[in-house]
């Protein structure tokens, strides 16, 4: 049965098993280092939460939370399931768990973004309440 649970310690293998999922979100995902994953189990303002069946993480989603002048939001990254365990409601507990977070570290909104592609996870998002947010998104390359 799967499990969701914070992750609190990187090793080789969790190592390996995010880096698969990441190449399932994006094409053009970095690799994860040890010493990146390291860091982010030990950042408090970042809570990285997997889900593991028979030991191995097949789902995963990163609340990170940003303090503005306006008060604590919430966004989400890095939200994949692996492809052979769609369907089965991991999604769906990956956000719940996400979104309870949110509001117990003292957040009042959440943001993330998902590219169109994305049919099943757009219409999970909407399902659960997120509504689209009409902006220009931007980036950078540093």
């Amino acid at each position: 049965m799967a499990e969701l649970v914070r992750l609190e310690n990187a090793d080789e293998n969790t190592l390996q098993e995010i880096n698969a999922l990441l190449r399932q979100l994006s094409e053009r995902a970095s690799a994860c280092t040890l010493e990146l994953l390291t860091g982010i189990v030990q950042n408090r303002d970042l809570e990285l939460w997997v889900v593991k069946d028979a030991g191995i993480v097949v789902g995963m989603g990163q609340l990170v939370l940003v303090l503005k002048p306006g008060g604590t939001v919430a966004r989400f990254e890095d939200f994949v399931v692996d492809e052979s365990q769609r369907g089965k409601g991991l999604g769906t507990k990956i956000l719940e768990k996400l979104i309870e977070r949110a509001r117990a570290r003292g957040a009042s909104a959440v943001q993330f973004s998902s590219r169109a592609e994305r049919t099943a996870a757009n219409a999970l998002y909407q399902k659960l309440g997120f509504k689209i947010h009409e902006t220009n998104s931007y980036y950078m390359n540093l």
